[in-house]
C-alpha cells in the first residue's frame, strides 16, 4: 500500500465506524473492495493488516450494538473474507474470535440488521470469499453457518437466494477431493463433514413435497455439475439420479424447467456423458413425461449435444418436431394422418396441448419455431433434414395468421381461429421461413412460399414488424432463387415474382406509417445492392414508379426514413438508376439535381441520421469513382469537408475524416493498411513529386480539416484524425527539405495557432498551407502521445486508491473541498 493511503486510511476507517457520519455511496464502497482485493492478491493480507492496525479496529467495531448503516457492515463482512481468503490472515483473525462474532450466531445474524437483504448479502459473500482453504471448512461446520447458507436459499430476496445456492456449490467442491485425490467412496460416512451435510440436504429438498425446496435442489445440482468436472460429481450423480429420476413419476413433473437445465448440465460434463450411468436413459424417460411446451428445451438440448445415441437424438428431434406435425395433421385437405415429418404426427397430448387456448397454442408454437431456427445453423443438426416438410408447416402457419387457409377439420378451424391475426406466430414463422432459405425445397413449395410472402406484403392487416420480417424473408429467398450457371441474374421464376412484388412496394413506400415506409427502403437498398447491375432487375424496376417515389422520400418529415431513402438513392445513382425527370425545369438531369440534393441534407437537416446518411454515400461514391464525383473530385471534396467540419453530430465529423482518408489514399496511390496499428516502413520520396502530390490535399483544405479534428472535442473524432495523420506522416517520412521547413515564420504561426486550437480557440483558420509546412507540422506534433491519451480512459488521472481516499473523506468534511478530485 502506499505511503500516502496508509496515512489517509485511519481517518476513513473511523468515518466508516461512525454511525453519525454520511455514507459514502455504494460505488465508492464496492471501489474500496475493489482496492482491497487487489492489494491481497499482490500480497500478504496478514501483513496488510499488521501495517494498519485501523482496518482490525474497524472490523471490531462493527460488534458493537449500534446503529450502523447495512452498507458499512456488509462491507466489512466482505472485507473480512476477502482478508481472511489467506490462512495465514485466517489463522490471525480466528486468535481474537473476530470471525465467529462476525459470521456466526453473536454477529449480526442474531441482530436487527440481519433484517437488510444488503446485509445477508454481505454475510454470503464474505464467507464465499473466505472459504478457500481447509480451515474455513472447519470454521464452517463449527460456526453453524452451512445452516443458516440452507435457509437463506428460501430469502424472500432472489438475489441472495441466489448466492446462498451458489455458496453451498462452492463449499462442496472445497470439501471434495480434487482429481489428484482418487474418487471419493459411495459410502455418505466416508464423505468430509461439509459434503455430508450439504448432499444430505440436497437429498431432504428432492424428497420433498413442495416445489420450491425441490427448485433449490436441482438449482444447487445444476451449477455444481456445470462448473466441477473432478471424479467426485460422477459418485454424486450416481448416488442422486434415483431421487432425479423419481420426480418424473409426479403428476405434474415438479420444477420441469429445473429439471431439464439438470439434466442437461449433467449431459455437457465430460465425465458423466461419457460414463454408464443410466444418463442417457434418464433424458429418454424424461422427454416422454414432460408436456411438449416443458421439452422442447430439452429435446433442443439433446440435439446440441455432441456425442449422443442415435435413438435418443431420434427421439429429441420427433419431440420437437410434434408441434408443427399436429398443426399440418389438423390442416391436412384429406382425412387421416397426414404422412409428414418423416411419419412424425402430433399425438392426442400435443393436441390437447396445442388446442385448448390461444395463449397456450402461440407460446408452444412460438418456442417449437425459434428451437428448430436455432437447430438449422448447427453442424450436429438431425440428417436428414426434413427441409419439405418444416417449409410445408412454416408456410401453412403463416396462411392460418392470414386468415387464407381453408382447413375442412374441426381441429383445423378451431387452429384458425386461435391463430388468426396473431403477430407473434407471424413473426416467429417469418423469420423461420427466412433461416429455411438456406436449403432447397420442391419447386411448387418454393412458389408457395414467395405467394404466402406476397400475400403478407400486400395485406392491409400486416403489422409493421411483420412487414419488416417479410422484406426480410422475400429477400433472403431472392438471394437463394437458383442462378443459370455462369449467369447471377435472377432467375426467371423470381423475375416474375419481382414483376408483381415492385407495385406492392411502391404502395408501401406511400404507407401513412413511417415504420413501412423504411422498411421498403431498406429493402430496396438490399435489392439495389446485389442485383443493380443486372439486366432483368433493372428493367423491372426503371418500369415502375420506385426511383421516383424514393427520391420524393428524401423530403419525408421522418428522419429515419429521409435517411433511409439518402442510402437507396445512393446506391441506385451507383447502379444508373435514377432516370432523370422529364420536365425542362431539371435541364442537368437527375444525377446531378440528386448531388445538390444531398448536399442540401448535409447543409441544412435539423436530425443527425440523414446528415450521417449523406456522408456515408458520399465517401462510397468517392471510393467507387462515382461519375458526379469523378467529374470535379477536388471541389466535391472541399465541398463536403467545409460542411462537415461545421457540423454539430460528431459522427459527421468522424465520417468526414473517413472520407478525407480516401481522397488522401487516392491522392498518394498507397492504400492503407487494413490494421490500424501496423506500421508502415517509411519510403524515401523526391522532394518535388511529395510537394505535387500533397498540393491537391492543401487546395481541399484537408490539412485544416484533420488537425481541427485532432482537438475535437468528442474522442472518437479526434482518434480518427489521429490515425489519419499518422498514416501520412509515415507516407511521407523521407524529404530532403524537412529541415529547412521546420524553421520558417509560416510552420511557426501554424504551430501557434494549433496550440490556441488545443487551448479551445479555434476561431482563426489557418489560411492556405503549403506542402512543405504541412510537413513540418506533422513532424513536430507528437501524435504518438496524442494517440496514447486518447486511448486512456476520461478518468485515468481521477481513479486513483488515493484519489478515491480523498473523495470519500470530503464527503464528510475530514478534508477541505478542494482536495476532492472529480472523477
Amino acid at each position: 500500500m502506499d505511503p500516502e493511503c496508509s496515512q489517509l486510511l485511519p481517518a476513513l476507517c473511523a468515518v466508516l465506524a461512525d454511525p453519525r457520519q454520511p455514507m459514502a455511496d455504494d460505488t465508492c464502497l464496492e471501489k474500496l473492495l475493489d482496492w482491497f482485493k487487489t492489494i491481497t492478491e499482490a500480497g500478504s493480507s496478514l501483513l496488510l493488516l499488521q501495517g494498519n492496525p485501523c482496518l482490525v479496529e474497524l472490523l471490531c467495531h462493527m460488534l458493537k450494538p449500534q446503529d450502523l448503516s447495512s452498507r458499512v457492515l456488509a462491507f466489512s463482512l466482505r472485507l473480512t473474507g476477502v482478508l481472511a481468503a489467506q490462512e495465514d490472515c485466517f489463522q490471525y483473525l480466528q486468535q481474537g474470535e473476530l470471525l465467529p462474532k462476525l459470521f456466526g450466531e453473536a454477529g449480526p445474524l442474531g441482530g436487527a440488521a440481519w433484517t437488510s437483504p444488503t446485509v445477508r448479502s454481505g454475510w454470503i459473500q464474505g464467507l464465499r470469499s473466505l472459504a478457500q482453504h481447509p480451515s474455513a471448512l472447519h470454521f464452517l461446520a463449527d460456526c453453524g453457518a452451512v445452516d443458516t447458507i440452507f435457509s437463506l436459499q428460501e430469502d424472500s430476496s432472489l438475489f441472495v437466494a441466489s448466492a446462498a445456492g451458489q455458496l453451498l456449490v462452492h463449499i462442496l467442491g472445497l470439501s471434495m477431493p480434487g482429481p489428484a485425490g482418487g474418487p471419493p467412496s459411495l459410502q455418505a460416512g466416508d464423505w468430509p463433514a461439509c459434503a455430508q451435510k450439504i448432499v444430505g440436504h440436497i437429498e431432504e429438498s428432492l424428497r420433498a413435497t413442495a416445489t420450491p425446496q425441490i427448485t433449490q435442489a436441482l438449482n444447487v445440482l445444476t451449477t455444481t455439475f456445470g462448473h466441477c468436472h473432478d471424479p467426485w460429481t460422477q459418485v454424486l450423480w450416481v448416488r442422486l439420479s434415483p431421487l432425479v429420476a423419481g420426480l418424473l413419476e409426479k403428476d405434474p413433473v415438479p420444477a420441469a424447467h429445473s429439471l431439464v437445465d439438470l439434466l442437461l448440465s449433467v449431459a455437457r460434463s465430460p465425465g458423466l456423458s461419457s460414463s454408464s450411468c443410466g444418463l442417457w436413459e434418464t433424458l429418454a424417460q424424461t422427454l416422454s413425461h414432460l408436456s411438449p411446451t416443458q421439452a422442447g428445451p430439452l429435446a433442443l438440448g439433446i440435439l446440441k449435444l455432441q456425442d449422443c445415441p442415435q435413438a435418443l437424438r431420434a427421439q429429441a428431434f420427433a419431440v420437437l418436431l410434434q408441434p408443427l406435425a399436429c398443426v399440418l395433421k389438423a390442416t391436412a385437405q384429406d382425412p387421416g394422418p397426414s404422412g409428414v415429418l418423416d411419419g412424425i404426427v402430433g399425438d392426442s397430448m400435443t393436441a390437447d396441448m396445442l388446442l385448448p387456448s390461444k395463449a397456450a397454442c402461440v407460446g408452444l408454437l412460438c418456442r417449437t419455431l425459434a428451437h428448430l431456427e436455432l437447430l438449422l445453423p448447427l453442424p450436429q443438426r438431425p440428417c436428414p433434414w426434413p427441409q419439405a416438410p418444416l417449409l410445408g408447416a412454416a408456410v401453412t402457419l403463416l396462411q392460418l395468421c392470414g386468415g387464407s387457409a381453408r382447413p375442412t377439420s374441426d381441429a383445423g378451424r378451431h387452429l384458425c381461429a386461435l391463430l388468426l391475426g396473431c403477430v407473434r406466430v407471424q413473426r416467429a414463422a417469418l423469420d423461420f421461413l427466412g433461416t429455411l432459405s438456406e436449403g432447397t425445397g420442391p419447386r411448387e413449395l418454393v412458389t408457395q412460399v414467395f405467394a404466402v410472402l406476397l400475400e403478407y406484403l400486400r395485406s392491409p392487416d400486416s403489422s409493421p414488424t411483420v412487414l419488416k420480417k417479410a422484406f426480410q424473408a422475400t429477400f433472403r429467398w431472392l438471394l437463394s432463387s437458383p442462378k443459370t450457371p455462369g449467369c447471377w441474374d435472377l432467375d426467371p421464376h423470381a423475375l416474375l415474382f419481382l414483376r408483381d412484388l415492385l407495385p406492392v412496394l411502391q404502395k408501401r413506400l406511400c404507407s401513412p406509417c413511417w415504420e413501412v415506409r423504411d422498411s421498403g427502403l431498406e429493402f430496396l437498398t438490399q435489392m439495389t445492392r446485389h442485383w443493380g447491375g443486372q439486366a432483368g432487375f433493372r428493367h423491372a424496376l426503371l418500369a415502375s414508379e420506385v426511383p421516383k417515389l424514393t427520391e420524393q422520400l428524401l423530403r419525408d418529415p421522418e428522419s429515419y426514413v429521409r435517411a433511409s431513402a439518402v442510402t437507396a438513392m445512393g446506391q441506385l445513382s451507383s447502379q444508373g438508376l435514377c432516370v432523370p425527370p422529364a420536365g425542362p425545369e431539371h435541364p442537368g438531369g437527375q444525377q446531378k439535381s440528386l448531388l445538390a440534393e444531398l448536399l442540401h441534407i448535409l447543409s441544412t437537416d435539423s436530425e443527425g441520421f440523414p446528415r450521417r446518411a449523406v456522408m456515408q454515400v458520399f465517401t462510397q461514391w468517392l471510393r467507387d469513382s462515382h461519375a458526379d464525383v469523378a467529374g470535379d473530385t477536388e471541389q466535391f471534396v472541399a465541398g463536403v469537408l467545409q460542411v462537415a467540419s461545421q457540423d454539430l453530430d460528431w459522427e459527421v465529423r468522424a465520417q468526414g475524416l473517413e472520407l478525407a482518408l480516401v481522397f488522401l489514399e487516392q491522392t498518394l496511390g498507397q492504400p492503407r493498411s487494413h490494421c490500424p496499428c501496423a506500421v508502415t516502413p517509411a519510403v524515401a520520396a523526391p522532394v518535388g513529386p511529395l510537394a505535387q502530390a500533397l498540393q491537391p490535399l492543401c487546395r481541399v483544405r484537408l490539412f485544416e480539416f484533420a488537425f481541427r479534428a485532432l482537438f475535437d472535442c468528442d474522442r472518437p473524432v479526434a482518434q480518427k484524425s489521429c490515425d489519419l495523420l499518422l498514416f501520412l506522416r509515415a507516407k511521407t517520412a523521407s524529404s530532403g527539405s524537412l529541415q529547412e521547413s521546420r524553421s520558417s515564420p509560416h510552420v511557426a504561426s501554424v504551430e501557434a495557432a494549433l496550440q490556441r486550437w488545443q487551448a479551445g480557440d479555434q476561431a482563426q483558420p489557418l489560411g492556405d498551407l503549403e506542402p512543405e509546412v504541412v510537413l513540418a507540422v506533422l513532424r513536430s506534433l507528437d501524435l504518438e502521445g496524442l494517440q496514447g491519451a486518447l486511448a486512456e480512459s476520461s478518468d485515468h488521472v481521477e481513479k486513483s486508491p488515493q484519489s478515491l481516499l480523498q473523495d470519500m473523506l470530503a464527503t464528510v468534511g475530514v478534508l477541505g473541498g478542494n482536495e476532492a478530485d472529480c472523477y
